[in-house]
């Protein structure tokens, strides 16, 4: 469902938005328009990135975890790529994205769903959180997988099939 607004209608939403803007200004200037915002956007991802940043150094130094700086990053991240990518409505998304009480919103959606799984060097571990009435739960899996080290032989060049 997400791929199919992501691929489908958020392209169809922009090339609405550039027929409208365009018969209003013209061709050239919703051209520079795009370009400007891109610019514009990608400034203002700088610099409160640079702010994030230095509020998560300063989180560290005093010991503290800084979880919330890094899900501002995260947002910042993605408003950058929505600016940079051509189009009014990803702007306005971008724009949404700036905002704290947006960045706080989406990134406790996005934490509620949070499901990780990572398999390194034959472990694998899965992480999921959910919320049940007024409690949180983690639900965690680790697991190790070996192999018999004769499976794990080198095999000589004439040994080889062709």
């Amino acid at each position: 469902m997400y791929l199919f607004i992501l691929f489908v209608l958020v392209p169809i939403i922009e090339i609405s938005l550039f027929i409208q803007v365009g018969e209003a200004i013209g061709g050239l200037s919703t051209i520079a328009l795009i370009i400007l915002t891109a610019f514009v956007g990608a400034a203002l991802v700088r610099s409160q990135g640079i702010r994030t940043l230095q509020s998560a150094q300063l989180k560290m130094a005093q010991g503290l975890p800084p979880g919330k700086e890094m899900m501002s990053g995260l947002m910042l991240f993605i408003a950058g790529i929505l600016f940079v990518t051509p189009g009014f409505f990803t702007d306005g998304l971008a724009i949404l994205l700036l905002l704290p009480p947006v960045q706080l919103a989406v990134g406790t959606w996005f934490i509620k769903r949070l499901q990780v799984r990572t398999t390194h060097a034959g472990f694998r571990q899965e992480f999921t959180h959910r919320e049940t009435g007024e409690s949180h739960v983690y639900e965690a899996e680790y697991e190790e997988k070996k192999e018999p080290l004769d499976q794990i032989k080198e095999q000589r060049p004439e040994d080889r099939e062709r």
